[in-house]
């Protein structure tokens, strides 16, 4: 019984430093903390290039296209770079047709064999003539001031990565877009402390970032996450990965909840794969990088193990004690409501609550499978794309 009680209790501790103490902690740290940088440019401004990995696209790839060239920043001091990944639709006749047209200053790439995303960037980096890279998804909308607030925090000459703050669009009642959105907004305040306190943001938000040239890696062929494993090269380097909340860019949410699980078993497994690269950077555990990698993320991918073994322990535990019974009886129905959130659903009921709860065991379970992908070995990063502008 004293194992079981000491595994349960260490299980409890490990996932509610996660996800509650964590952030609290981050909250104090960073409550007189300012950015680095300067909120002008001063000198000219740096020549950009804009890569875009695009597969079927041919939704929102004009927009996308439009939205960047009407951007504040000066048109001569940027490029765009579209690979496209083997469209098989509208795509490719899309992009020909706005590169024709040289204000658009694009650069078109039609790639005949599927290579996947990150060996699409790969690719264009080699073609890329600019210092900084932004490295962008097709269906993420800039704003005016997107390239130039992504700018703005490479005056420190600390700062290797950064990062933009995505406002979520496409708000539903009937799917998980309202808890994915809390989600993600969370996410985003968790990266904005981290790097106000020690410049080591735990990985940007994928769909837009910037990184300097002189510090991009090709990413390995069967890398699943690269943007993570960018910004891990980056704090490696002994430089500052910072999200800029400024720099805002628009996304349609994910609503659907079977399509986001298996983005996030896609992204759970290269969660894993990253975790193996660059496990040496979990030490010390009380620098900057170590305790935003162990609290922020490790931990939390092995969150599935820890939720699983508490459980384990509280049955046990709950023959013994009323305490354990009642903790045993919340814990398990916390695993049911998912269900429950099903059977309402169907009658067309939507509880906010029971939304959370299927969200949060979604994500569990998808990093648990992302754990036994990784475990079995992944020999591509090709993947299905989220399905754009979701019912």
């Amino acid at each position: 019984m004293i194992v079981a009680a000491i595994i349960f209790w260490l299980s409890f501790a490990a996932v509610f430093h996660s996800y509650i103490l964590f952030p609290l902690i981050l909250r104090l740290l960073s409550s007189n903390k300012i950015s680095s940088w300067k909120d002008e440019i001063k000198t000219d401004p740096v020549f950009v290039s804009i890569l875009i990995s695009a597969f079927n696209e041919e939704k929102v790839i004009r927009e996308k296209i439009e939205s960047i060239i009407q951007s504040a920043y000066p048109s001569d001091r940027y490029e765009i770079l579209v690979g496209s990944d083997c469209s098989t639709d509208q795509t490719n006749s899309i992009l020909s047709e706005l590169a024709v047209d040289p204000k658009n200053k694009l650069r078109f790439f039609p790639f005949e064999i599927r290579q996947g995303k990150p060996n699409v960037i790969n690719i264009l980096v080699e073609y890329a003539q600019g210092d900084i890279l932004i490295l962008s998804d097709a269906n993420v909308m800039f704003d005016q001031m997107t390239i130039k607030e992504l700018m703005l925090p490479f005056s420190d000459p600390d700062i290797g990565l950064v990062d933009s703050q995505m406002i979520n669009v496409g708000m539903k009642r009937e799917g998980i877009s309202q808890q994915e959105k809390a989600y993600i907004s969370r996410e985003v305040r968790i990266k904005h402390e981290e790097s106000l306190i020690w410049g080591s943001m735990m990985g940007p938000f994928g769909g837009c970032f910037a990184i300097r040239k002189s510090l991009f890696k090709p990413v390995p062929s069967n890398f699943l996450v690269d943007d993570f494993y960018l910004n891990m090269l980056v704090l490696e380097s002994g430089y500052k990965a910072i999200n800029n909340p400024k720099a805002i860019v628009y996304e349609d949410v994910s609503n659907d909840l079977a399509i986001e699980y298996r983005r996030k078993i896609r992204i759970a497994t290269g969660n894993f794969q990253n975790l193996a690269r660059f496990k040496k950077l979990l030490w010390p555990p009380w620098s900057g990088i170590g305790f935003s990698f162990l609290s922020h993320k490790a931990i939390r991918w092995f969150g599935p193990f820890f939720l699983a073994l508490a459980l384990i322990s509280l049955f046990i535990l709950s023959t013994v004690s009323t305490f354990f019974l009642i903790l045993f009886i919340a814990n398990l129905t916390l695993f049911l409501a998912p269900i429950i959130d099903w059977f309402f659903k169907k009658l067309n009921f939507h509880i906010f609550i029971l939304r959370f709860i299927t969200h949060f065991c979604a994500m569990n379970l998808a990093m648990f499978i992302g754990f036994v992908r990784k475990m079995k070995g992944v020999k591509s990063n090709v993947w299905e794309p989220t399905k754009r502008n979701q019912d």
